[in-house]
């Protein structure tokens, strides 16, 4: 574990020094990059400090506690500091097994979400509607800011997909996990005869990228234009603002009509191609690791079932970590912490197993 924390804090005084450097930065792509590392490593070398302070003082208590010269007043005072660094000593040790993890790059990013209907017709896209709805109340729960990208919706008020972007701090830490199948077990709204109906949604949670995380050839896009559909009046019969954005070497396809603006629709059409193609490249990279990711928390793996929302019970099961609340409604209105934080724990717990860290400094 000492030996991790060396190289951590070879690295970091490494790149504090790099940091200066006017070559980096002048390239805005490295300085970004050694910016983000560097910042991941501060909250590991400041425990390496609390640590370090905690043994020193354990070690000067237990030194005053055993010189006999003291009297016993002083030596119980001693005692006391000693048992408070002590525990402060091994409150740190479990940070820093947890710091030491290997942590996924892309934690501190924003995202793109896109959500699917899947098998249950209008239901499903009602349902992709209620979901839509959850992320967004949790996001204002996070202080974090939502920005519809796109999105196709049906007459009854579902949509049978959606697209948007999530802003804020550590936003893919807490959302990477929901990449999935959801699955909902409730009476619909149009059966008359109050029968439960099984609908399924999918949900993928993909990184908001630069644009220099993702190489594009501006000669691989056909870029297209057409008119809007949807709530717009006027304008939309009058101009093409919506964007359509071909990528030909891997056939995606993006496009954006939220906005009056064809550059805005633009803009935001690219936004979600590279992200797209970067959570591509990033899923051809793990191939490799594919079966063991399969056994963590975090696979992503968007043909999995990964969650059941039953409303008859008031349930909500995530089948990865068998973990169950009882309280789906206060979950649908965004108050997610206590699943999205039970993943969390488990992902941890598994890298630490992976990891085989041992306990003893």
């Amino acid at each position: 574990m000492l030996e991790k924390i060396a190289q951590a804090q070879a690295r970091y005084e490494e790149i504090s020094v790099r940091l200066s450097d006017p070559a980096v930065i002048s390239d805005n792509k490295q300085y970004t990059e050694l910016m983000r590392e560097y910042k991941n490593l501060t909250p590991l070398i400041d425990m390496y400090k609390r640590y370090i302070k905690a043994k020193s003082d354990y070690e000067d208590a237990k030194t005053a506690v055993e010189d006999t010269s003291f009297d016993e007043e002083f030596r119980v005072l001693a005692e006391e500091e000693m048992r408070s660094a002590k525990e402060e000593t091994e409150r740190c040790e479990e940070e820093l097994k947890l710091l030491l993890l290997p942590r996924d790059p892309d934690d501190d990013r924003s995202v793109i979400i896109e959500i699917r209907a899947g098998a249950g017709g209008d239901e499903a896209a009602l349902f992709a509607n209620s979901i839509f709805r959850m992320y967004s109340m949790y996001a204002a729960r996070q202080g974090w800011k939502i920005d519809l990208l796109g999105c196709n919706p049906t007459e009854l008020g579902g949509y049978r997909e959606i697209s948007f972007s999530v802003e804020g701090e550590g936003v893919y830490a807490k959302l990477k996990f929901e990449s999935g199948v959801h699955r909902v077990q409730r009476v619909p709204e149009t059966e008359s005869q109050g029968r439960i109906q099984t609908s399924t949604i999918t949900v993928a949670v993909l990184p908001e990228v630069e644009d220099f995380d993702v190489n594009i050839n501006p000669a691989d896009l056909t870029i297209q234009t057409f008119r809007s559909s949807g709530a717009g009046g006027q304008h939309i019969n009058k101009t093409e603002s919506a964007v359509r954005i071909i990528h030909k070497p891997s056939g995606m396809v993006v496009e954006c009509q939220e906005e009056r603006s064809q550059m805005k629709n633009k803009d935001k059409a690219m936004k979600m191609l590279y992200s797209r193609l970067y959570e591509a490249e990033k899923t051809a990279r793990d191939s490799a690791l594919a079966e063991e990711r399969r056994t963590q928390v975090g696979s992503g793996d968007r043909a999995e079932k990964i969650r059941t929302y039953n409303y008859p019970q008031s349930r909500v099961t995530d089948h990865r970590i068998n973990f169950t609340l009882y309280k789906l409604d206060d979950f649908m209105n965004g108050n997610c912490d206590e699943i999205f934080e039970a993943l969390r724990v488990a992902d941890q717990t598994e890298k630490l197993f992976k990891e085989g860290i041992d306990k003893n400094v």
